[in-house]
C-alpha cells in the first residue's frame, strides 16, 4: 500500500482517485467557428465588466479595515482595561457592562465590514470623501434598486 492508501481520509475527501483524462491540445482560434469566438469574446467582456477594478478592491479592504478594525481593537482592548480596572480595585465594575461594552464594540466592527464596502467610491478614476458618506447613499441606492428589480424578475413582472 502506498501512503497516501494508509492515512485516513478527511470527511469531504473522496474515497477513490479518479483518473485524469488526458488533455487534448487546444485547437487553433482558425478552427472554431465565429459564432463561438463571438460568445468567447461577449463572456470574457462580462466577465471583466463584473469584476472589481484593483483599485476599488484595495480602496474598499482600506476602509474595511479601518472601520472594522478600530471598533474590533477597542472591543477586545475594553476586556483589556475592565480587568486593569478590577486588578486595581479603582471601582467595582459590573460583569454586565463589560459584557455590553465588548458586544457593542463588536458589533459596530461587524457593522464597520459592510459600511467599509458601502461607503467606497466604486468608480475607478474617483477616490471618494474621507468619511463616504456621499458614496453610502449612491451605492445604497445602487443596493436597494438592484434587490427590488431582482424581486420583480424573480416575480415575473417587467421591470422598467
Amino acid at each position: 500500500m502506498s501512503p497516501e492508501e494508509k492515512r485516513n481520509s478527511l470527511p469531504f475527501e473522496p474515497r477513490s482517485k479518479r483518473k485524469k483524462k488526458q488533455k487534448q491540445a487546444p485547437a487553433a482560434a482558425s478552427d472554431a467557428p465565429a459564432a463561438l469566438q463571438d460568445v468567447k469574446k461577449t463572456a470574457s467582456t462580462e466577465a471583466s465588466l463584473s469584476a472589481i477594478p484593483d483599485a476599488v478592491s484595495k480602496r474598499m479592504i482600506r476602509r474595511m479595515a479601518l472601520f472594522s478594525g478600530v471598533p474590533t481593537a477597542l472591543g477586545i482592548s475594553s476586556f483589556l482595561i475592565s480587568y486593569w480596572i478590577v486588578r486595581q480595585e479603582l471601582f467595582e465594575l459590573p460583569t454586565v457592562a463589560v459584557l455590553f461594552t465588548s458586544a457593542g464594540l463588536f458589533g459596530l466592527g461587524v457593522l464597520g465590514l459592510s459600511y467599509g464596502v458601502l461607503s467606497t467610491s466604486w468608480d475607478e478614476e474617483r477616490s471618494g470623501g474621507l468619511w463616504g458618506f456621499e458614496e453610502f447613499k449612491l451605492n445604497w441606492g445602487r443596493m436597494t434598486e438592484a434587490w427590488r428589480s431582482a424581486r420583480k424578475q424573480k416575480r415575473g413582472e417587467p421591470s422598467p
